[in-house]
Order: C-alpha cells, then structure tokens, then sequence
C-alpha cells in the first residue's frame, strides 16, 4: 500500500475529507480511508530471517519517500546499476486510483511512491531462492524484481 509515502501529494490529489474517505471504490475493494490506512509493513523479520539462513545481504533499500529513483541508487555502489523489472511484481490498485485522479505522470508514480516494493533487499543470484524461502517463512511475499548489472551508479525501470 501507500504505507508514509507521499500522503501530501495523496492527500492534494484527493482533497481528503471525512466524506470522500468513506467513499467506496470498486477497485481498491474498501473505502478510500481504509485503504490509506493500511498500516505500514515493518520488514525487520524477513531481514532476520534472511541473515539466520546464513545468506550474505549485499544491500538493502526501504523504498520510502523518494520512490526508487532515490532510493534505489543509494544501495549501489560505482559502476553498477539495479535493474528493475515493472513487470515482475503487482501494482496495487490504488497507486492507479492516485495517478488516474492527480493525472500524475509514470515516473513521478516511482519517485514518490513505493508502488506495492516496501523493501528491496540484494542477494546473489545463486542466494535468491532461499532469501525468498526465508522471506516467505517470516510472512512476507518477496518477488525477484530485477538485477544488478555493469552500468552507471542508479537504476533504471523497464
């Protein structure tokens, strides 16, 4: 969900009042206010459980304020580049509701908002199964979303 991020531009997109966050939307199947109420996720059991499974964490990024234009980049390290692939996780519905409704352009969306990626954490490739293994035994629903690659420091969406 939308978790602390951008709940200014939410809240401007929306004109939060107590009568549109009763309003129910089809497509978020709750109210405006209970979805923006979604508390946010806490991810200190599957890094935990990713380190008691003995696997070597390269980096770690909480896609917080900043989308994963500026966090992202801050986990890699000169001549590479994350590689996220848009394709390889859900986008909640609500995230379509705020850019339908504010008409906020695609890039905007990633660099304000964490679009459904609370935490992008960085294994090697040979590691990815068990640290999803560990994730998903501490109650989360990891994804692979991308790869590190030879490039400039940052990332890139595609």
């Amino acid at each position: 969900g939308v978790h602390s991020n951008g709940f200014s531009l939410v809240r401007k997109i929306f004109d939060v009042n107590q009568e549109n966050l009763r309003e129910f939307y089809p497509s978020l199947g709750a109210t405006l206010g209970e979805t923006l109420l979604t508390p946010t996720k806490i991810y200190v059991k599957a890094i935990q459980a990713v380190l008691d499974a003995q696997i070597d964490i390269r980096a770690v990024s909480h896609i917080t304020g900043g989308g994963f234009y500026e966090n992202v980049p801050r986990m890699m390290t000169e001549g590479l580049t994350a590689v996220i692939d848009l394709k390889s996780f859900p986008r909640p519905p609500i995230f379509d509701l705020i850019q339908e409704k504010g008409n906020v352009p695609e890039r905007d969306m990633y660099n304000t908002f964490n679009m459904g990626i609370g935490m992008i954490v960085a294994v090697d490739p040979k590691d990815a199964e068990k640290a999803m293994d560990a994730m998903k035994a501490a109650g989360e629903t990891p994804y692979v979303v991308g790869s590190v690659e030879a490039g400039e420091k940052g990332v890139i969406l595609c």
